[in-house]
């Protein structure tokens, strides 16, 4: 296909990452992330990070949900989520397979949850019949394109540390939050209070490869110290991980993950103005990152889906999603605000 609203997974690879990929590709180096470069890499990304925390690379972004859950939970313990949560609702159960832990879906507006919402999940501590609540894992941005806020974040995780619990951020588009915010990683994730964060790459010009990084190694010492073991055990050690190393090096030098995420949240901004004042088309989400969500007619998805691929996002709506990419272009949106306006006449 030309062009694909379909998922930022759908895009190719940064040339600038490829040729990072290359590169790496002319030495030998000892396996399984032992080599000195691809621990210089994880040490710079830890630096950028605070330093006080704990990173290895994993294949994807559920195996990264998978290993930085499992590292906080025992199979008795539950991990709470909103209900439209990735690990809830597009990883076929491996967190709940893999941790053995029960995943508690939690009511969401836009995808986010709130403090109160998910205080009421925060009882039967001590109780043998009660799975007891350990984690609560949010998406930023969240699986509806929307941003929590800073003190949205910290209220969250206040919440959890005084229950004795902890937050997991699934940052698969991560990189995206902190452009729309104008903040960096670091301000967006440890410096709210989050113990663990999957720093994802794939959906914004990565070949494939993401982080889980635990935070607060003194704190979070049994987590940040089982972590490598997990990756191991869950199938999720690439042996040769330089090659992973080479493009979280390309990706985060010199800001270039957010310049990246910044063009793709421009295009979905320019999407959204774009449609805004056609009448069949209803925008249902703010628009914070590189997604757009739209509910438009049936007739009008069948007709637009010949010549465009995108998803409907909800069935009973008709709700859709398109999805924008750091290779978007303004004529490939152009053109399909045009195909829109034609069928909409």
């Amino acid at each position: 296909m030309k062009h694909s609203f379909g998922s930022d997974n759908h895009s190719g690879v940064h040339p600038v990452i490829m040729d990072a990929i290359v590169k790496e590709n002319l030495n030998f180096k000892k396996s399984y992330g032992e080599d000195t470069y691809t621990l210089g890499v994880l040490n710079s990304l830890e630096e950028s990070l605070g330093g006080d925390c704990t990173a290895v690379f994993v294949f994807n972004g559920t195996g990264a949900n998978v290993v930085a859950l499992q590292a906080f939970v025992r199979s008795y313990e539950s991990i709470l989520a909103p209900k439209t949560a990735h690990i809830n609702v597009d990883e076929c159960g491996a967190v709940e397979k893999l941790s053995q832990s029960r995943i508690i879906p939690i009511d969401c507006v836009s995808g986010k949850v709130k403090a109160e919402d998910v205080k009421l999940e925060l009882y039967g501590y001590g109780d043998q019949h009660h799975a007891q609540p350990r984690i609560l894992s949010i998406s930023q941005p969240t699986e509806l394109g929307t941003c929590y806020t800073t003190d949205e974040i910290k209220e969250l995780a206040d919440l959890m540390h005084n229950n004795g619990g902890y937050l997991h951020i699934d940052g698969s588009r991560i990189s995206n939050a902190a452009a729309y915010m104008n903040k960096s990683v670091k301000e967006i994730t440890v410096d709210c209070g989050a113990d663990a964060l999957s720093f994802g790459g794939t959906k914004n010009g990565l070949l494939m490869g993401e982080a889980v990084v635990i935070f607060n190694n003194t704190k979070n010492a049994h987590a940040a110290n089982s972590i490598k073991y997990i990756r191991k055990q869950t199938t999720q050690l690439f042996s040769k991980s330089r090659f992973i190393a080479a493009q979280f090096e390309a990706y985060l030098k010199d800001g270039f993950n957010i310049k990246l995420a910044t063009a793709s949240n421009q295009m979905a901004q320019y999407l959204a103005n774009s449609i805004k004042d056609i009448k069949e088309v209803k925008i249902s989400q703010p628009v914070e990152s590189n997604a757009v969500f739209a509910i438009i007619p049936k007739w009008l998805t069948e007709e637009l889906q010949k010549k465009h691929y995108f998803y409907v996002w909800n069935e009973n709506t008709n709700e859709v999603r398109w999805m924008c990419s750091f290779n978007t272009t303004k004529e490939d949106i152009d053109a399909f605000v045009n195909d829109i306006k034609e069928l909409t006449k």
